[in-house]
């Protein structure tokens, strides 16, 4: 099988990947298309069908596992598929686990390194709140197996448990450069500040928004899911509560970029800091793994830049 992170431009590819979506259009001249998202467990690819009525094209829908024959070309930077043919496949003739991305770390090793974090919180009532969440099995398989994004960063297996950890990693190191900050609340903040999106986005391999995501988002319900956990504690200290709620409303740190608030707590500037690095570090880190291109890779929405690869 030949994954998406080898395709190279101008190739020619005979393939069968996951239809992770599928929209039609119509192009200025009144022509229908379907634009795709094809994805396997190294990642995803844009791919158009200019001739969807074609006869070499069937029925398909999104979630379906299609074969493809199609060209491999570039569009703004990355890697495109121009669709020749597609069959849909029978169940059989795949295996699914090609088709699941997943974390190039380890699960389980990333989990204890979590969880040691929380063993060596000393407040008891930020102690509590947390293993009220991450000793529940539940809760636990689905922190797990959950990705950080749809497709912007950590859009895989486990992107949601790596992206806590290194956010939780650099605020550990802030709290050791200033100790200004209360070390017990950043931890905790870090570790709870993205819960919501083990609701906001459902399970692969669909791994799309839910409806409660789409509506909320899941800065208001880890806000949300927190609350419940602190209200069924009968001493969870009032002002320590607020901070909780305020750090996780405030992470991303900007009205226009969805915090609820800005962040007024030198823990909150701290977390939205660290959760900000690790966002655009691990995107430019995927862009930069999706092509063998050397050149300008054109301009992405979350850098605000058009970006390269530094000179060797």
């Amino acid at each position: 099988m030949r994954y998406i992170n080898t395709l190279n431009e101008g190739e020619t590819i005979n393939e069968t990947y996951l239809v992770r979506s599928k929209k039609s259009d119509v192009t200025k001249t009144g022509k229908p298309y379907d634009k795709l998202v094809l994805a396997d467990r190294t990642g995803s690819i844009d791919a158009m069908v200019w001739d969807p009525n074609s006869a070499g094209i069937d029925d398909f829908d999104a979630l379906d596992y299609v074969n493809v024959n199609a060209v491999v070309n570039s569009f703004q930077g990355a890697n495109q598929l121009n669709v020749k043919r597609a069959r849909k496949c029978s169940e059989g003739e795949y295996d699914p686990a090609d088709y699941l991305p997943v974390s190039e770390r380890n699960i389980d090793e990333m989990w204890g390194e979590l969880t040691a974090y929380i063993d060596g919180i000393k407040n008891p009532h930020l102690k509590k709140l947390l293993e009220t969440f991450f000793t529940d099995e539940a809760f636990a398989k689905k922190f797990k197996k959950s990705s950080a994004a749809k497709a912007v960063h950590h859009g895989f297996v486990g992107g949601l448990l790596e992206h806590t950890l290194s956010v939780t990693n650099m605020c550990n190191y802030f709290a050791k450069a200033y100790p200004l900050l209360n070390r017990d609340l950043l931890i905790s903040v870090a570790i709870l500040h993205d819960i919501g999106k083990t609701r906001e986005l459902s399970d692969f391999p669909q791994n799309d928004y839910t409806d409660e995501g789409q509506l909320m988002g899941h800065i208001v319900m880890g806000a949300h899911m927190a609350m419940e956990k602190m209200d069924a504690m009968d001493d969870f200290p009032p002002k320590l509560y607020s901070e909780v709620v305020h750090c996780i409303l405030a992470h991303h740190g900007e009205y226009e970029f969805g915090s609820p608030k800005k962040p007024a707590l030198m823990e909150a500037v701290a977390l939205h800091f660290a959760d900000n690095t690790d966002a655009k570090m691990e995107t430019i880190k995927e862009i930069f793994t999706s092509t063998t291109d050397e050149g300008w890779l054109g301009f992405n929405r979350l850098i605000d830049s058009n970006i390269r690869k530094t000179s060797k």
